[in-house]
């Protein structure tokens, strides 16, 4: 998706009470993020399903400042911004009425050309259990896997290193943006999984 029409998406998601349910509601209707963010608030009103406080937060400048600031750090920093109705967007996740309009990634994924396996667990395993996630994508590996985890202590890390260890690609789905890295002890895991597969948010 150009940068020019992301950055509409990216001022949709940044509007206070706009959620990714209401969002593609919107889209739907105007047909696309900029439309909605050009239509007045009397048409927007006028949508099923979209209340006063969703209308009201649309036109917010805040919006499109804090798009236009997250875009120059995306580019920055070679984040990509997967639209929603973009190809490159992962299949299973379109299909969750409230996965995100952008979803943002760093490295090299192809969400739809391969299976993807996701596994999470505990953050505090014994020996057994991250046993039995190292054999698990071992004998899986022909079937050559994205590893999708959650970059977490424990057993997701464990299932990310194992992937890496075995040339398998791997995702690290994190609960805060790319800027950052937590925790901190897992900064030394980024570089590897950038480079076999990347981390989202």
């Amino acid at each position: 998706m150009p940068s020019s029409s992301l950055i509409f998406a990216l001022s949709l998601q940044h509007a206070p009470y706009v959620g990714p349910i209401s969002a593609k509601k919107l889209i739907a209707h105007c047909g696309s993020a900029e439309q909605v963010l050009k239509s007045s608030k009397k048409a927007l009103s006028k949508i099923a399903g979209i209340g006063s406080r969703v209308v009201q937060s649309i036109h917010l400048k805040a919006n499109m400042i804090a798009a236009e600031s997250e875009l120059s750090f995306m580019q920055k920093h070679n984040i990509k911004g997967l639209y929603f109705e973009s190809e490159a967007y992962p299949n299973n996740l379109r299909h969750c009425v409230d996965g995100p309009i952008v979803l943002f990634q760093k490295g090299n994924v192809e969400w739809n050309q391969q299976p993807i396996l996701s596994i999470i667990g505990t953050r505090n395993p014994t020996n057994y259990g991250i046993e039995q996630c190292e054999r698990l994508i071992f004998d899986l590996k022909e079937f050559n896997p994205i590893i999708v985890s959650g970059f977490a202590y424990g057993v997701d890390i464990c299932a990310q290193q194992t992937a890496f260890e075995n040339n398998l690609q791997t995702v690290g789905c994190l609960a805060h943006n790319l800027s950052e890295t937590y925790p901190k002890s897992h900064l030394n895991y980024r570089n590897n999984i950038e480079k076999q597969g990347g981390l989202c948010f």
